[in-house]
């Protein structure tokens, strides 16, 4: 069966869609066979990223490695038994399509609390959850006190996961291995950034994650986004003096892959 890794949390802005891109093109780079989903059905984010690649590669002529894309397959509502979930079969009928033909299958998830998020959830052996260096964004793992200093009780999305963990031991699945990716970290160690730390630290002894290091905020992200590419794609395009900003950034990717620890992957970019 296909390891299934979702990316997700339930606020935007936190580079899910980035972040989801990149370990499913560095995983297809190694030469695991990758499927994707995108969940956010109005924005689509990553299915256009995806896009955009396909289009640019086909404009160039270049063939790069890309993970495949399905968009969830639409159901005849009249066929459903009485209580069951529409967007349930949406979402099982398309892992169904790529459990096949896939090592990974990455579900990238709304950056809003739906039904279809809440089921991929349960579905995750690897749950990556970026988060932005800030309280305003911790916030979604749990609530601490004035001085950021106490965990005073966990957010909505903590108690998602935990009732996703619940419904995967009933099902004698195993645990969900969920790595809280920290984005757009300052370069400067400020008060903030310890504070955060202490407090993630408390936090993942608490409910039971990982912590992993992921990208610093830089200008390259949005410039590839146009035409699907990714930083390990640059010596492809021909490009040989790569600055100081997009080594460390390879770097990064380098790190987040491989402290996401997944099954079979010998990280070799």
């Amino acid at each position: 069966m296909a390891h299934i890794i979702v990316v997700g949390n339930e606020k935007g802005g936190a580079g899910k869609s980035t972040v989801a891109m990149h370990v499913a093109t560095a995983l297809a780079r190694m030469g695991h066979k990758v499927g994707t989903l995108d969940l956010d059905l109005r924005q689509k984010t990553l299915g256009r990223y995806i896009n955009n690649r396909l289009t640019y590669m086909k404009k160039v002529g270049l063939d790069l490695p890309t993970p495949a894309y399905q968009d969830l397959p639409e159901i005849d509502q009249s066929q459903l038994r009485p209580g069951e979930n529409v967007y349930d079969h949406r979402l099982s009928m398309a892992v169904a399509k790529l459990e096949p033909n896939a090592d990974f299958i990455l579900i990238d998830c709304p950056g809003s609390h739906t039904r279809l998020s809440q089921v991929a959830h349960s579905l995750a052996d690897t749950l990556i959850t970026p988060l932005n260096d800030s309280f305003i964004d911790f916030d979604l793992l749990a609530h601490v006190d004035t001085d950021a200093e106490e965990i005073t009780g966990p957010s909505v999305y903590s108690e998602m996961v935990w009732n996703a963990r619940q419904l995967r031991a009933k099902a004698g699945l195993p645990p969900i291995d969920w790595v809280v990716v920290r984005n757009r970290l300052g370069a400067q160690a400020m008060v903030n950034k310890e504070k955060m730390h202490r407090a993630l630290d408390k936090l993942s002894k608490r409910i039971g994650f990982r912590t992993a290091t992921g990208f610093n905020e830089r200008v390259i992200f949005r410039e590839l986004f146009p035409r699907g590419l990714t930083l390990l794609d640059l010596r492809d395009l021909g490009v040989k003096g790569m600055n100081i900003s997009n080594v460390a950034a390879r770097q990064e990717l380098r790190d987040l892959i491989k402290g996401l620890d997944l099954p079979g992957v010998e990280v070799n970019f």
